[in-house]
C-alpha cells in the first residue's frame, strides 16, 4: 500500500470512513519506540492508529503524529484515532476517563472511543453492578460523542447478550465493536448480531499472538501464495470487510503487515482458513461478565 493513496476503508453507522488497516499499540511503550513505528506506519501508508488507556501510549502517541504528520505532507484529519476507557474508570469516572484520554492524545478530538471491556476494575465478574456501569459509561461517551469530542463511539470486548442489552438502552447505537478474531475464532454469532444492527465488527489479535503463523494450513496457503503468514491471516479478514489492527515495533514488519491489498484469497483457500474455527481464544474471555 503506498504512502500517498487513500487507504481502503469501511463506513460507519457515523457515516465517516474508517481504514481497514490501523497500527495496534498496544505493548507499544516509550517515546522512541512509539516515533519509531507511528513513522514506519505512515510511510507504509497506515492511515489508523490503536491505542487504550490501559496501554499507557495515548501521550506518546499523540505527540508522535504531532511531530509526522507534516513530515509526510498529512493532517490531523487524514488519520483516524481510536482509544479506549479502561476498566477501572467504567461507570461513575467514564467522563473523567475520556477526557484524560482526549487530553493525553491532545489531537483535539478522537475518531473513536470504545469502553475497553464489559467489566469493571474491582468488580468480580459475576457482580451485578457490572450492567449499570457500563450503561453509566455509555451515556458518558454519548455525550462527548454530541460535543464533537468523540466523533464515533464503539465497544470491545462484548458478548451477543452485551450487545443487545446496549442497543435496547442507548441512545446513540456504537459504531464499532472490536473483539479478537481470527481463523480459529470465527466469532459467527457476533458477527450476525452486527451485521443486524448495523455494527462494524473489527479485528483484534488477528495472528493469535503469533501462534497461528505456525499454524500449518495457514503457512501452506502462504507459501501457494507467495506471502507471509501474517498477511495471509490479515488478508483472511479485510476480504470479508473485517478491520484489522496488527501490532508491531518492527518496521520492516510494520510494512510487510501492510501489504495486504495487492493479493485475493481464492475461495478455497478462505474457506480452508475458515474451516479452523475451534472457538480457541488466546486473549481474554469476556463469556462471565455479567
Amino acid at each position: 500500500m503506498s504512502s500517498s493513496s487513500t487507504p481502503p476503508s469501511v463506513l460507519l453507522n457515523t457515516g465517516v470512513q474508517m481504514p481497514l488497516l490501523g497500527l495496534g499499540t498496544y505493548k507499544l511503550r516509550g517515546s522512541e519506540g512509539v516515533y519509531r513505528a507511528v513513522d514506519a506506519a505512515l510511510a507504509a501508508g497506515y492511515r489508523a492508529f490503536d491505542s487504550a488507556a490501559v496501554y499507557r501510549n495515548e501521550a506518546d502517541l499523540g505527540r508522535a503524529l504531532k511531530e509526522l504528520l507534516p513530515k509526510h505532507g498529512l493532517t490531523r484529519e487524514d488519520v483516524f484515532i481510536t482509544s479506549k476507557l479502561g476498566p477501572k474508570d467504567q461507570g461513575e469516572r467514564a467522563m473523567e476517563g475520556a477526557l484524560h484520554s482526549l487530553a493525553q492524545l491532545d489531537l483535539g478530538y478522537i475518531d473513536l472511543y470504545l469502553i475497553h471491556w464489559p467489566g469493571s476494575q474491582g468488580l468480580v465478574v459475576s457482580d451485578q453492578r457490572n450492567p449499570g456501569n457500563r450503561a453509566q459509561s455509555w451515556a458518558a461517551l454519548e455525550e462527548l460523542h454530541a460535543e464533537g469530542k468523540l466523533k464515533a463511539i464503539g465497544v470491545s470486548n462484548y458478548t451477543p447478550a452485551h450487545m443487545r442489552e446496549l442497543m435496547q438502552s442507548c441512545r446513540i447505537p456504537p459504531a464499532v465493536l472490536q473483539v479478537e478474531f481470527h481463523p480459529r475464532l470465527c466469532q459467527s454469532e457476533l458477527r450476525r448480531v452486527c451485521e443486524e444492527y448495523g455494527v462494524c465488527f473489527q479485528a483484534y489479535s488477528s495472528l493469535g499472538q503469533a501462534e497461528l503463523v505456525s499454524d500449518p494450513v495457514v503457512m501452506e496457503v502462504a507459501k501457494t501464495c507467495e506471502r507471509t503468514p501474517a498477511q495471509v491471516l490479515l488478508r483472511w479478514a479485510v476480504q470479508q470487510g473485517v478491520p484489522v489492527l496488527p501490532k508491531s515495533s518492527n518496521p520492516d514488519r510494520i510494512e510487510d503487515n501492510s501489504r495486504i491489498f495487492d493479493f485475493t484469497l481464492s475461495k478455497t483457500d478462505m474457506d480452508r482458513l475458515s474451516a479452523l474455527d475451534c472457538g480457541q481464544k488466546f486473549c481474554w474471555d469476556p463469556s462471565e461478565v455479567a
